[in-house]
């Protein structure tokens, strides 16, 4: 086995395939750093792995799969000792596939509409009051989702690893109110305490405020 993840640590979907990588125990993986702003996405090389050109891309020697929630199931049907993040009853797979649209339908999106493309390569000098209300909004409904102590059941899922890596980057920009939404706080206390969070995440949100935040910086002194 010869993993090559290509990421970059401030993106929170990487940081969903870090975590799931310290779900499953996989240290042995080479990983690449690739230079969005600099176009290293956007080479010659990189297109013919992935037309897209996005990150997360994961290479198992010479098979290639790329966007975040299709690699989260790649490595746990191929290296998982069991099916807990992935269980094998038909309905709760429904239910973890149904929140990972939501992720990237609803949750990522409005990150990305709200602070990523408005400020990190946009020319945004504050966060706008409307796209605070977007962030919001997507707690609203998460705390409707969160029926039960996790996303998809009674335990955590890549339901869980893949929601809580946009979740908890909307967080340092848009403070979740615990009395607003407790479901929400609960659970995102509760995934600190995982052991894939504190090793997959905890190390590079703070990279992604900085990141924010610099660009903020340098919005405002044009």
């Amino acid at each position: 086995m010869v993993l090559t993840l290509y990421k970059r640590d401030t993106s929170p979907p990487c940081r969903s395939v870090f975590m799931t990588l310290h779900a499953l125990g996989i240290t042995d993986v080479v990983y690449v750093d690739v230079d969005l702003p600099g176009g290293e996405h956007l080479t010659e090389e990189y297109i013919r792995m992935n037309p897209q050109h996005t990150i997360p891309l994961l290479k198992d020697d010479e098979f290639i799969i790329w966007d975040s929630h299709a690699i989260c199931f790649y490595l746990v049907e191929k290296y998982g000792k069991d099916n807990k993040l992935y269980p094998a009853e038909l309905k709760q797979r429904a239910v973890i596939h149904q929140r990972l649209h939501f992720n990237g339908e609803v949750l990522y999106n409005t990150l990305k509409n709200t602070v990523v493309l408005p400020v990190i390569y946009g020319t945004d000098k504050d966060f706008k009051p409307e796209n605070m209300d977007k962030i919001k909004a997507t707690y609203s409904t998460t705390e409707k989702l969160l029926t039960k102590k996790w996303l998809a059941g009674d335990d955590a899922t890549l339901a869980d690893i893949c929601c809580v890596s946009t979740i908890s980057s909307m967080n340092e920009i848009c403070p979740i109110d615990n009395k607003e939404y407790p479901r929400v706080a609960q659970w995102l206390k509760n995934c600190s305490k995982q052991q894939f969070y504190t090793r997959g995440n905890i190390p590079y949100i703070s990279l992604f405020l900085e990141r924010v935040m610099r660009r903020l910086a340098e919005n405002r002194s044009k």
